[in-house]
């Protein structure tokens, strides 16, 4: 079954993002590996407004991927609002990631109070808002019942690798909203991704665990085969857990002994 975000259909329920590769040919190479339709580019950081520049976008003129701008950098929702209005104009894209970080330090946590701010102008302006988060259900909530698309709660600390820090969240968030989550930031490896689907996320995405792997292709080529058996899996639906053993034979059949 397809994922529906917003306007768009995808059959991949990867996305990846555009940041830390050593050259854009790299970054094409391992997308197209990833089997993802969709990537994440950080405008303030990769070009793809400038076309007197070296631009991301020349490097994809040749396929059907499709680019997620994301507001990366900035830190509040004014910041992020001019942003996305000069992304529209400029490029004519209004389905975006909104991203507005609040501890720029040490965590890199969004500031929710700003990013829900922002939310609910870049909804009356028309924008299909994926909006990164904190694995908060009661937030999903508000953004939700405030124009957002989908919801991207994060597995750990971005870049940390860590994985999914909190299960229960992401089951609780799936739980809360009817519109697309999708887990993002702190996948470290393809068994994260596999992780995050099985509890019932709708879709990964992950970009430094692809870009600073030793070899980013096969990586890439990793996380797609992860996140699809992940979400069988999902759909399979797995067995209760249980304190005990149970015997993985049938016990009604005896046959006599001679």
């Amino acid at each position: 079954m397809s994922l529906i975000i917003g306007n768009k259909s995808f059959q991949s329920r990867l996305i990846v993002g555009s940041g830390k590769y050593r050259d854009f040919e790299t970054t094409k190479e391992a997308t197209l590996a990833s089997g993802a339709e969709m990537i994440t580019v950080a405008v303030r950081r990769v070009n793809i407004m400038d076309k007197n520049s070296p631009n991301l976008l020349d490097y994809f003129k040749d396929t059907s991927i499709a680019f997620l701008p994301n507001s990366a950098g900035c830190i509040n929702a004014k910041e992020a609002i001019t942003l996305f209005r000069l992304v529209r104009e400029g490029i004519g894209i209004d389905f975006i990631k909104l991203e507005i970080i609040g501890d720029t330090q040490k965590t890199l946590y969004p500031d929710m109070i700003e990013t829900l701010e922002a939310t609910k102008v870049l909804a009356k302006e028309g924008f299909n808002i994926l909006v990164y988060m904190n694995d908060d259900p009661i937030m999903a909530k508000r953004l939700e019942e405030n124009g957002a698309v989908a919801v991207m709660p994060l597995a750990a600390p971005i870049g940390s690798g860590l994985g999914i820090q909190n299960r229960y969240n992401i089951t609780f968030i799936k739980e809360a909203v009817k519109i697309p989550v999708i887990v993002d930031a702190g996948v470290g490896c393809a068994s994260d991704a596999s992780i995050a689907m099985e509890l019932g996320a709708d879709a990964v995405l992950t970009n430094t665990a692809i870009a600073q792997a030793k070899d980013p292709i096969t990586m890439a080529k990793a996380m797609r085969l992860a996140v699809q058996a992940g979400r069988l899996s999902y759909e399979a639906g797995r067995i209760p857990k249980k304190p005990f053993a149970t015997a993985s034979s049938p016990t009604d059949y005896m046959p006599a002994l001679s």
